[in-house]
């Protein structure tokens, strides 16, 4: 793991890692990706998704000897570090915040029980979705927003920028292909 402490960095040079650090690297390689990507589509910035997957990963290694299941623990970590960030910045989302998606599915925000697999897959698919449409070049970034966001037809696209219906079209299934190419990179189907 890159982000070890200083001391476990010197331990690994010698040659006498400890058997904990070894697997909290593989563990932090296998599911870094899909951390960032659910910790994306709860705070909607790629900075603070990296630092709340970091602070999970440290807290992980403080708690390693009590923890019997990692992924979901991190899931849950991340989750509860995100909300708690939500709280102290006030942040409110174009997209939907995290406490309206948790109130539409009867869960109340910061309840100590595990959150459904289902719910954990579904928040880090949209993650990874934001992430690569923030990926995508402005045009394709807008007309997209256009017309999944605000369910715009290709003519009412083009009458607002001035394109093509035609056009408007060619550049909606380029930027979708794109985005789909990317998508499968990550894992998605």
């Amino acid at each position: 793991m890159s982000h070890m402490p200083a001391s476990d960095q010197s331990q690994d040079n010698q040659g006498s890692q400890d058997p904990k650090d070894s697997s909290l690297e593989a563990l932090f390689e296998a599911l870094e990706t899909s951390l960032l990507g659910y910790a994306y589509g709860l705070v909607r910035s790629s900075e603070q998704a990296q630092d709340l997957v970091q602070e999970a990963f440290l807290r992980l290694h403080a708690h390693w000897d009590r923890v019997r299941d990692p992924k979901p623990w991190l899931f849950r970590t991340v989750h509860h570090l995100a909300v708690s960030y939500l709280r102290r910045s006030s942040r409110t989302f174009q997209l939907g915040s995290i406490e309206e998606s948790l109130q539409s599915q009867g869960e109340e925000v910061g309840t100590p029980h595990p959150i459904p697999d289902e719910w954990i897959a579904h928040q880090e698919a949209l993650g990874l979705v934001r992430l690569t449409l923030d990926a995508l070049d402005d045009r394709s970034q807008t007309l997209i927003r256009l017309k999944f966001e605000q369910h715009r037809t290709y003519r009412q696209i083009a009458e607002e920028t001035g394109l093509t219906v035609g056009h408007v079209g060619y550049l909606l299934h380029h930027a979708i292909h794109a985005m789909s190419i990317e998508l499968k990179k990550a894992g998605l189907p």
